[in-house]
């Protein structure tokens, strides 16, 4: 079959790779309907994760067709139209149990890696390196899918393909970000990112009942979706100083919940975002956490900052005085999807979560490099590009 393989630092390809077989008793096979590249694949092609491989098959947030199952599989049969949450759990584990499934204790394989890395393993991710399990990703033809009946979800006839697919990831990383960052009715939420996943924290926050929420970007395009299709405050950076604007915005004190959306390659225009990306070319830190400084300094006294942007390794310049001394909560997160898939499928049925305008461009996987390159560096628009098999 045809697939898009990770083959070098800023290269990927569209290559002949041997399709899926089921593997284990609890796998499907599903004909990929379609696939979405995500932000956090750019930091695979920047060289910024480890332990990727040449011929490694790229993408985790898809929408398929079951064409095979497991002779354990229950929940599905071959027809189905499924979307798949990103991170692989097992469902039984302790942490499966608590709805804490990206922490699966089984979902890795690999579990040695980030042990050594991190002191403890994550669950398993589809097209992610090795590190996160060596599965083969999405932008392919065909995909296995582990431990189909806790991770695949059948999703409503009425709801389409373009909308569904981000319910794969982006909706419910989104979602982890406000519900873990503790949103409640009448807060302030700021949201550092207007990519996908910024946008649909931002969504949440709203529906879970804040009174404003504030996203923060400089792209022109992305804070344009996020005013017509979110429904959300915007601050240009570019333009504008965030932490007194929010202050404005907040009378002195601060937003309640800061939700950083951008990652371990923040841009920004300032003495410290040239200092970070100097120190991440030279390898002195694995990220560049301009977006979450400015999250700690900008949040209240005793209010959340939440990190979803993906970070790999270790930063420079933290505030930790700032957190302590005003009493932030701090944490962060991989989704939970097995957690909110169902109920955000349910959610985009009734029109309350609309995603389909991500999808700026789909393409077929033979146009693989063209949608990276507009990815990677924001032309013509470009959100998210999602690929047709």
């Amino acid at each position: 079959m045809k697939a898009i393989c990770w083959t070098g630092i800023d290269r990927v390809s569209v290559e002949t790779v041997d399709d899926p077989a089921i593997l284990n008793d609890q796998d499907v096979i599903l004909k990929v309907r379609l696939s979405a590249a995500c932000g956090s694949d750019l930091h695979l092609l920047d060289g910024y994760i480890p332990t990727m491989r040449a011929g490694d098959v790229l993408g985790h947030e898809f929408i398929g067709e079951v064409v095979e199952v497991g002779a354990a599989v229950t929940k599905h049969k071959v027809g189905d139209r499924v979307v798949v949450g990103s991170f692989i759990a097992c469902g039984r584990c302790w942490y499966c149990r608590t709805g804490q499934y990206s922490l699966c204790d089984n979902g890795n394989p690999n579990p040695g890696i980030p042990e050594a890395l991190w002191g403890q393993s994550p669950g398993g991710c589809f097209g992610y390196s090795h590190a996160l399990g060596g599965y083969a990703g999405s932008h392919a033809e065909y995909v296995r899918v582990p431990f189909a009946d806790v991770g695949a979800f059948t999703v409503p006839d009425d709801v389409s393909d373009e909308r569904a697919v981000f319910a794969s990831d982006a909706v419910p990383t989104g979602w982890t970000g406000a519900d873990l960052g503790g949103v409640q009715p009448g807060d302030v939420v700021a949201v550092w990112g207007a990519g996908a996943v910024g946008q649909m924290a931002a969504r949440a926050a709203i529906l879970m009942g804040a009174e404003r929420v504030v996203v923060i970007d400089r792209f022109e395009d992305r804070l344009g979706q996020v005013v017509t299709h979110v429904g959300a405050e915007t601050i240009d950076y570019s333009t504008s100083e965030v932490i007194p604007t929010l202050k404005e915005m907040t009378g002195g004190r601060g937003p309640d919940v800061c939700i950083e959306a951008v990652g371990m390659e923040a841009h920004r225009n300032r003495v410290d975002g040239v200092y970070d990306y100097v120190k991440q070319q030279l390898r002195m830190q694995t990220g560049r956490p301009t977006a979450v400084r400015e999250a700690i300094e900008a949040c209240r006294k005793g209010g959340s900052v939440f990190v979803l942007g993906v970070f790999g390794g270790v930063v420079d310049k933290f505030p930790l005085g700032a957190l302590m001394n005003k009493g932030l909560r701090f944490s962060g997160a991989q989704q939970h999807g097995q957690r909110y898939i169902p109920m955000l499928l349910e959610r985009m049925q009734r029109g309350e979560i609309v995603s389909e305008h991500l999808a700026t461009h789909v393409l077929p996987l033979d146009e693989a490099s063209h949608g990276y390159e507009i990815f990677k560096h924001k032309r013509d628009g470009c959100v998210r590009p999602v690929f047709r098999p």
